[in-house]
This record gives C-alpha cells, structure tokens and sequence, in this order.
C-alpha cells in the first residue's frame, strides 16, 4: 500500500475512496455525492489528487491479487492499516460522516460498505450518536 502522512488529505481521501469501492460497484452517484458536499475542500484536496488517490488505490489492490488473480476488497488488516492512518479524533468524525453519507448516496448501503463501516466505527471507538452529535 502507498504511504501517506498521517492524517493528511490523501490518508482520509483513501479512507473515502476504500468505502466506495469496497463492494466491487464504483457508483456514479457517489462521486456525484462528493463533489454536491464539497469533499475536496473538506479534505483539503483537489480533485484531481482525489482521483490520483483512488487510481493509487486501485493500483495497490490490483498489486495484492492472489495468484488466481482475486481481489479481496474486504481485508479487516488492510482496513486497520488504513484507519490508522487517521488519528485526529476531528478528522475520524468527518471522514466516517462522509462515509456514510456518501454509502448512502445510491439510496442502497449494500453489506460490503456496511462491513467496512462498521469497523470504522468500532475501531475508532465512534458510534452514530458521535456523528450525529459533531454535525448537528
């Protein structure tokens, strides 16, 4: 997996990226949904680092493939490394608000992004509550 500086805007691009893609559907909404909630300004990204992020996402789990070729998109110590990458509790709550509002945007949270969701919260110790609560 490609390093980036804890808590920088490509660790929580790849965050955002990982929940998108990690039910094997890149779904146009969901970019869509980024660009209508301003993202990269979030980040503090622009959009084509955005891209970049994910093209070196794609790269990397292209790169982890078993022999027969299979990508295992859910990877629960892929996804502990990649968490960890964020450490700022600010960050953690805007990065797992996004992920699900963004999951949401096809109107459909399939079990893939639920799964990963899930353990965003668990491992960062977050609940729904916490996100409601930051953002209201």
């Amino acid at each position: 997996m490609k390093k980036y500086p804890f808590n920088s805007p490509e660790a929580m691009a790849r965050l955002l990226v990982m929940q998108m893609i990690c039910d094997g559907n890149f779904d146009p909404e969901e970019i869509d949904r980024i660009e209508h909630l301003h993202v990269y300004e979030m980040l503090g990204i622009s959009r084509k680092g955005f891209i970049q992020v994910l093209q070196d996402y794609c790269n990397d789990l292209s790169d982890e493939a078993d022999e027969d070729g299979q990508i295992h998109l859910i990877d629960k110590n892929r996804i502990d490394d990649l968490l960890d990458t964020v450490d700022e509790p600010r960050k953690r709550l805007l990065i797992a608000a996004l992920a699900l509002d963004i999951s949401k945007a096809d109107k459909v949270i399939r079990e893939a992004e639920l799964l990963v969701f899930r353990r965003m919260l668990e491992r960062w110790h977050l609940t729904l509550e916490d996100l409601q609560a930051a953002f209201n």
